[in-house]
């Protein structure tokens, strides 16, 4: 599936790495510290978003205090711990990695996290000795669902959007590489789980497992 393509492209978390589960405990807990109720439809709201366009959100939407910066610093000390010690690869990423670099395929990642914190994760699991470029949201004018990060990834690697697959958990992010041009592949993924529908017919392919492209 993967070998008609020049370049793959990675979103990070959810995708790459194990760690959606931390956004929803950090924001009940922030939420709760400022005593304001949660919505509901928070995490579908604030998708794709990156931590800036969040802070963003959070500043107009919400009566809290904080500036944008103030806010984004509070959520990489609360989530860098869990980055630092606790977040392993999806099933089957590593080795999937590993057999791109050594077939010298280009590889990228295009995040919405901050940069704290993909450097905190990368001490851990070493992902950096097999990409070849990482760019998150703050460094492009728009997050996800805008194609500006799918774009700026495949530029960087001097690949045609139509010759990259992007790997993807959530809808936006896929609507964001759709928008750049690029073919797609959903990765299952437990926060995304009542998605997958939308996700199968968004995207070009779909997995459970990186152990699916290595058999």
């Amino acid at each position: 599936m993967y070998k008609n393509y020049k370049a793959i492209i990675f979103d990070m978390d959810g995708t790459l790495i194990d760690s959606m589960w931390i956004w929803p405990k950090l924001d009940e807990d922030f939420f709760r510290q400022e005593n304001i109720p949660m919505p509901d439809t928070l995490q579908k709201d604030i998708e794709g978003y990156s931590m800036q366009e969040t802070a963003e959100y959070f500043v107009r939407t919400f009566p809290i205090s904080y500036s944008v910066t103030e806010l984004m610093k509070i959520w990489n000390d609360m989530a860098a711990y869990q980055y630092a010690h606790e977040v392993p690869y999806k099933d089957g990423a590593f080795r999937f990695l590993q057999e791109l670099k050594a077939k010298g395929v280009k590889t990228g990642i295009a995040t919405s996290n901050s940069r704290e914190l993909v450097e905190l994760v990368d001490k851990k699991l070493h992902f950096s000795k097999y990409i070849d470029t990482i760019v998150t949201a703050k460094e492009v004018p728009k997050g996800k669902p805008e194609p500006d990060i799918y774009l700026t990834v495949a530029k960087q690697l001097q690949v045609d959007p139509q010759d990259c697959l992007v790997f993807e958990d959530v809808p936006n992010g896929l609507l964001a590489a759709k928008r750049a041009g690029m073919d797609t592949c959903a990765v299952s993924d437990d926060f995304s789980k009542d998605m997958e529908a939308e996700k199968r017919q968004m995207a070009t392919h779909f997995i459970y497992s990186y152990d699916e492209l290595l058999v």
